[in-house]
């Protein structure tokens, strides 16, 4: 179905994102990532304590590739 869209500002856009005005039928940003973090590196909400006397993040990886994402469209 069409419609009418007025003015569009775009601040920025990541390497990985869509940006799409109008009739789609598909849609497949494809990205891959890998993080490393320590204890309590997510936490979110209002008064969190973490008490951790000592973190360790082990970041050894045995595999070259862990998501393939040729050919996966």
């Amino acid at each position: 179905m069409p419609a009418k869209v007025g003015a569009v500002k775009v601040i920025s856009l990541s390497s990985s994102s869509i940006f799409n005005i109008g009739d789609v039928y598909n849609m497949a940003p494809q990205a891959q990532a890998k993080t490393f973090a320590g204890g309590g590196s997510f936490n979110t909400g209002d008064g969190i304590r973490i008490n951790i006397n000592r973190s360790e993040t082990f970041v050894n990886d045995s595999e070259l590739i862990d998501q393939p994402i040729a050919n996966n469209a």
